[in-house]
């Protein structure tokens, strides 16, 4: 094989093992199975399907306490099967999960026939009784309609108790310019993660310009984190989208320019010395987003791209010493 092949395959295969890697840190369901007596139920098929799953559905089989845990969900609606020969099977629907959510979904099966199944309605788990990690998570339709900047610090501090160094309301300083620092009850330490995996950390949250098309939820984690943390601080969590067996898009834009900005420039400020306030010059924001299946229920894909320039007047003050040697 020549040196450019095996480079192509090298790359294939990185990005093959990258989306198992980058899908640490998601969501689960667990739950307990007993029967009519309330005796435990071990060997029950638990399956949790989805459209967010590319192989539709995922399972487990309750243990010898009727116990059972299905790992690594995607942020979507989700139907919980219970399955045991000799009993009733019972649905349990409305399931949804965003984040690293828990869903605790108990079962209680009787003695009945195969044919026969029991479908449970109801309100969705909205308590994550398994962890302790404060976490608030802004999907798709948060990070759509909030006329808010998207860097990383910006997002995070659209959370309660989640303060940023800067306010940047519409992107207007652009992502590179309007990173700072990020603190949560004080303590300024912070990771940004990309479908788990730490991708900066510190004080700084935002260097480059993210694309958040890319990412189906960005989940912000203020306390609690969990032990693969050694520090305290804000967590920023980008959970990658994925593709789905039907073609899908968006396209997100956004622009200003000097007439479409206000200002608080008095005449006391341009006594004092000021020529111009800090205003917008021109903001442009163009972000993309496409995919879909290439084999239905095998491969997806999911693509986008984004085009980002910011630029603002900077006031100088004049400088009256200016050419003066004896200063």
């Amino acid at each position: 094989m020549s040196r450019c092949g095996r480079v192509v395959v090298l790359v294939f295969a990185c990005l093959a093992v990258v989306p198992a890697l980058g899908y640490a840190q998601q969501a689960s369901i667990t739950g307990v199975v007993r029967d009519a007596s309330g005796a435990v139920l071990p060997g029950v098929t638990v399956e949790a399907a989805s459209p967010a799953l590319i192989e539709g559905v995922r399972s487990a089989i309750s243990d010898g306490t009727g116990r059972y845990r299905i790992e690594e969900l995607r942020p979507g609606d989700y139907v919980v099967t219970f399955t045991l020969p000799g009993f009733a099977t019972v649905r349990r629907d409305g399931i949804q999960l965003t984040g690293t959510f828990v869903a605790t979904v108990n079962a209680d099966l009787r003695v009945g026939e195969l044919q026969e199944t029991i479908t449970v309605t109801g309100d969705a788990p909205m308590v994550d009784v398994q962890s302790l990690v404060r976490q608030r998570v802004l999907d798709r339709d948060v990070l759509e309609a909030l006329p808010s900047s998207r860097a990383p610090s910006q997002v995070a501090a659209l959370t309660p108790n989640v303060t940023s160094v800067t306010h940047d309301v519409g992107g207007a300083m652009g992502d590179g310019s309007s990173r700072g620092g990020i603190s949560a009850r004080g303590v300024d330490d912070s990771r940004i993660l990309v479908g788990g995996l730490v991708t900066q950390t510190g004080s700084g949250t935002s260097h480059g310009v993210y694309n958040l098309e890319a990412y189906e939820e960005v989940a912000v984690d203020t306390g609690a984190v969990s032990a693969e943390h050694y520090t305290g601080g804000v967590r920023i969590n980008f959970i990658p989208r994925d593709g789905g067996n039907a073609f899908t898009g968006s396209l997100l834009t956004s622009f200003a320019n000097e007439s479409m900005a206000g200002n608080n420039f008095s005449q006391e400020l341009k006594d004092a010395g000021l020529p111009a306030p800090v205003t917008v010059k021109q903001l442009v924001d163009i972000n993309p987003s496409f995919g879909g299946p290439v084999k239905r229920d095998r491969l997806w894909f999911y693509s986008s791209a984004r085009y980002n320039r910011a630029f603002n007047f900077a006031p100088v003050y004049f400088n009256k010493n200016a050419g003066n040697p004896n200063l």
